[in-house]
């Protein structure tokens, strides 16, 4: 995928509007068989510029974790927050991820005046005290939610590597908790493991898990 550098327009705009706390908020996880979904909130310094800051999905993972270091360092504010598999089955992984960013944006100290959360109407933010935007394509539009994103990716990789290391027969390492033929593979000839969200089944395990 071609890397775009992500662009402070929006938040830039904002502020002239007269918020002072701009908060990019992204999660990641969601179309994973296994693992948390994990949500961050980043309010950066509109005086600290961070270059390279891009969708963490173009952004290769060495990079991601250099970027990780600068953003966490230089932000105003950030939060990151996991809801657990358990919880995903429960609420259903749309519910999951809105969860997930509510409580990263809450988390936040000094809290955001205004919220730009990556996705379009469905993915508004339930019962947040302040006012928000849907983005659409907004990691890759916009620095705060691209910022956002590499929190977000760089904490949920980190979090599956420590989950293949206390049981390394899925390959967490390597896929990260997502369908690969490696990962169906895994599941068909252990079944599920405690941190498989339940509630995601493809068709061909229905009788093996």
């Amino acid at each position: 995928m071609v890397k775009v550098r992500a662009y402070r327009t929006l938040e830039n705009a904002l502020r002239r509007q007269g918020f002072v706390y701009v908060a990019g908020v992204d999660e990641v996880g969601r179309g994973c068989l296994a693992g948390p979904v994990v949500a961050a909130s980043v309010v950066l310094d509109p005086d600290c510029y961070i270059p390279r800051v891009s969708d963490s999905k173009t952004v290769t993972a060495l990079e991601r974790e250099r970027l990780y270091d600068r953003i966490t360092s230089r932000a105003v504010s950030w939060s990151v927050v996991a809801v657990e598999p358990d919880e995903i089955d429960r609420i259903n992984i749309h519910q999951a991820g809105l969860r997930a960013m509510q409580r990263a944006v809450l988390a936040s100290a000094p809290m955001p005046d205004m919220v730009l959360v990556d996705g379009g109407k469905a993915f508004r933010v339930p019962e947040l005290p302040m006012a928000q935007r849907c983005v659409v394509h907004g990691d890759a539009r916009c620095t705060a939610i691209a910022a956002a994103s590499i929190v977000a990716k760089v904490t949920r990789d980190r979090t599956m590597l420590e989950l293949h290391g206390r049981d390394p027969r899925y390959g967490f390492d390597r896929h990260k908790g997502y369908a690969t033929r490696e990962h169906l593979d895994a599941v068909s000839r252990f079944g599920y493991s405690e941190v498989h969200r339940r509630s995601f089944r493809p068709p061909t395990l229905f009788d093996r898990i």
